[in-house]
């Protein structure tokens, strides 16, 4: 029996996530759990050990949304969807866009999201982590994706300026293309990307980047194509020899709790549904 973790979060969040239910086997084994705004506000929690614990156990995990104007910003995204990427080790963020025949490959658990860094009142250092078998396996996900599509994958980053992290991605990238000789790679700097994503969406296919990248320019794409409420979202483990836990990944809409669409009958559970 299939086991899924439910968690419907906040504003639009439980109404998208009722939706999508109705599309899952009736067999299904629903696990409730119960991570958001409401529960913040009342007990000062976000996500309990013993609820990680539980998540770990199901096959998989849908989320609705989180987001509410009464939390302080961040508490809410670092307590549940951040904290659960980086304890199940769901290392792609996938990001398809049929729409304009391009999917991102984003590395999901390391750069400028890892939670590294320091504020004292008048400097704030944020510090970017990227290892080499991190990239590499993301970078591996993508070349193996690329080889069932049209063979074509684009390195996105800021090596001009970046030149550690940027000299990291692009070295393991060329070692997998290397590796994968049937897929032809190439390389954008991140904001050249952002205008080409605009003016010109056919140039890629399979996009590889890092977790900053990954997440600005995914949205920029969701703007071109059908916007980002239909823009669906999969936080993966792909590889059960190296899974850490049951949960083979974490599933969710792209778009934010939008609190003031709950209740309209306006927000669309496509994105939910994907």
């Amino acid at each position: 029996m299939t086991r899924i973790a439910v968690l419907p979060g906040d504003g639009i969040g439980p109404e998208v996530v009722e939706r999508a239910l109705e599309e899952l086997p009736r067999d299904a084994d629903i696990v409730p759990v119960d991570a958001g705004a409401r529960r913040y506000l009342a007990t000062g929690e976000v996500l309990g050990t013993d609820e990680v614990a539980r998540i770990a156990a199901c096959d998989a995990v849908l989320l609705g949304a989180v987001g509410d104007p009464r939390v302080p910003d961040g508490v809410l995204e670092r307590g549940i969807l951040l904290r659960l990427r980086r304890e199940l080790d769901l290392y792609v963020n996938l990001r398809p866009f049929p729409e304009l025949g391009l999917v991102f490959v984003r590395e999901n658990t390391e750069g400028l999201y890892c939670g590294a860094g320091s504020y004292r009142g008048d400097v704030a250092v944020e510090t970017s982590i990227n290892t080499a078998a991190r990239v590499r396996r993301c970078a591996r996900f993508a070349f193996e994706l690329a080889e069932g599509r049209s063979g074509r994958v684009t390195l996105v980053h800021k090596t001009n300026v970046l030149e550690h992290a940027g000299r990291l991605w692009r070295e393991v990238a060329e070692q997998e293309a290397a590796r994968h000789p049937g897929v032809a790679l190439g390389y954008e700097h991140a904001d050249a990307a952002g205008y080409h994503l605009v003016r010109d969406p056919a140039r890629f296919d399979v996009v590889l980047t890092d977790n900053l990248f990954g997440d600005l320019l995914s949205d920029v794409a969701a703007g071109v194509g059908d916007g980002i409420g239909r823009a669906a979202s999969a936080n993966l483990h792909p590889e059960p020899a190296t899974r850490p836990t049951r949960c083979i990944g974490l599933f969710e809409p792209v778009h934010g709790s939008a609190p003031d669409l709950a209740g309209t009958g306006r927000a669309d559970p496509a994105a939910a549904i994907a």
